[in-house]
């Protein structure tokens, strides 16, 4: 058996502080790669970052389907296992990868409704965040919480937009579909009379429609990608009084 001699103890000791007070993972930055699906390899981009508060946060991009810059709902990260949660739709995504030692890659397994894919994903710079849209100012009829729905192949989406002026001059707003991810995602607004015009760039969608006089509905069309369906939106009833 070893001899333990107070130097050598001292030494140990020393050590396992040093060991102890590694410095945390940090997995902030542009990351690109892959997930494989079947015999089909799928470009993806993960960009992240910390808030102004040190939270980690962050958004995910898929060129091939015109989505950049979606929000991530949380990324959490333990020793070198990173855990990123997507809210894409109604079933959401959740990554699970492990950083390699010299922090440049990551590798693991995208899973949604029981389902699980391989992903490898490689660090190339620093995150790439779009920043918030920022708008001209809108007519206060525009301001407040629009409701509507698409009808999709017989299936029904919600949306929620919120629309508002901010104290700097500009305006600000966000669409959520309470039947997809829930996430509110920001946009931008262009007002010119009575048409409103709607872009929401991180799923490559927009909405363009016409205010009527009483200022309680939008109606005309929501593009995505090759899709172009009727919408209208209705000022939510709350926000009238």
């Amino acid at each position: 058996m070893p001899r333990f001699t107070p130097a050598l103890l001292v030494a140990l000791l020393l050590r396992s502080a040093s060991l102890g007070a590694q410095t945390p993972l940090d997995p902030t930055g542009h990351w690109e790669g892959t997930v494989q699906i079947q015999d089909t390899m799928m470009a993806i981009e993960m960009d992240l970052t910390r808030t102004e508060k040190g939270e980690l946060a962050g958004t995910f991009s898929q060129p091939a389907e015109r989505v950049k810059g979606l929000p991530l709902s949380s990324v959490i990260v333990d020793g070198r296992t990173v855990q990123i949660l997507l809210k894409s739709g109604p079933k959401p995504t959740t990554f699970l990868g492990t950083v390699a030692a010299d922090g440049r890659t990551m590798s693991g397994d995208a899973a949604q409704g029981g389902y699980s894919v391989p992903f490898t994903l490689t660090r190339t710079g620093d995150a790439r965040i779009a920043a918030v849209p920022k708008n001209a100012p809108i007519g206060k009829a525009l301001e407040g919480t629009w409701n509507g729905t698409l009808e999709v192949g017989g299936a029904k989406m919600r949306l929620i937009v919120k629309m508002a002026n901010r104290l700097d001059g500009t305006a600000a707003g966000t669409v959520a579909s309470p039947d997809g991810s829930g996430v509110e995602i920001p946009i931008g607004i262009a007002q010119k009379g009575s048409s409103v015009t709607i872009d929401v760039v991180s799923i490559g969608a927009s909405f363009v429609g016409v205010l009527n006089d009483a200022g309680t509905e939008m109606a005309g069309t929501w593009t995505q990608q090759s899709s172009t369906l009727p919408l209208t939106l209705r000022h939510a009833a709350d926000d009238r009084n």
